[in-house]
């Protein structure tokens, strides 16, 4: 990565946000140009800097969840990413519809925080691995579909690509597995997430569970991590 990464933080506990500040700015390609401390300075600082990435915490003062979906309406070019300490299932599944990017709890140490950081600005959508293998795993209801599961059709390199995501594995690692370059893998799960009408990997693994449900098909048990998305 060469080009500059502009990041605001936003946070209302100090010297966490101070702490997080001070590991990105060690990074010689992130440069930090805000930060904040309540929902309306996230909206602020989105609409008048445009960051790439805004970190957000989702219990601001005034909502992180509805700050995070006043941006994504009207600066969708900011790529939102919540740091939090909140581990509700809820509130992911909340925080990937108003448009976030990532979501990962403030235990996270620096090193994955910056490789994180990095991966979305390439494209991937995010999800703590350990609330990811929960939303599958608990998953009871089929999600709604926007046509009937016959319709839905994968090939048989696109399930058995969708199955190791749902299994926990990255797209270098299914590359690996596969003997298929990473950027093949991105170009299928790109094609999955358009046939089955979802916006991350984390969606694309709850829907085609639902679709295997209603056909009768066990799903594959959903393990340890999902993470990295679209293209």
């Amino acid at each position: 990565m060469n080009e500059t990464v502009r990041i605001a933080v936003v946070d209302d506990h100090p010297l966490f946000r101070k702490g997080v500040v001070a590991t990105l700015a060690a990074e010689l390609t992130f440069d930090i140009v805000a930060e904040g401390a309540t929902g309306a300075e996230a909206v602020g600082i989105a609409a008048r800097l445009m960051p790439d990435i805004l970190l957000l915490d989702i219990s601001l003062p005034g909502c992180g969840l509805a700050a995070a979906r006043q941006i994504h309406a009207a600066t969708p070019i900011v790529k939102v990413v919540m740091l939090t300490a909140s581990e509700s299932e809820e509130h992911v599944m909340a925080a990937l519809e108003a448009g976030a990017r990532g979501y990962m709890l403030k235990g996270i140490g620096s090193t994955d925080l910056v490789r994180t950081i990095k991966d979305i600005i390439f494209g991937e959508t995010y999800v703590t691995p350990s609330l990811a293998a929960r939303l599958l795993r608990h998953a009871r209801q089929p999600a709604p579909l926007p046509r009937s599961a016959g319709d839905v059709h994968l090939t048989g390199r696109e399930e058995q690509i969708l199955d190791q995501v749902a299994n926990g594995s990255t797209n270098k690692e299914i590359a690996n597995r596969l003997k298929i370059s990473e950027k093949t893998v991105k170009h299928y799960m790109t094609n999955i997430m358009e046939k089955l009408h979802v916006r991350n990997r984390v969606e694309a693994a709850l829907k085609m569970q639902s679709v295997r449900g209603r056909r009768g098909v066990t799903p594959p048990v959903t393990m340890p991590r999902i993470d990295g998305a679209r293209g």
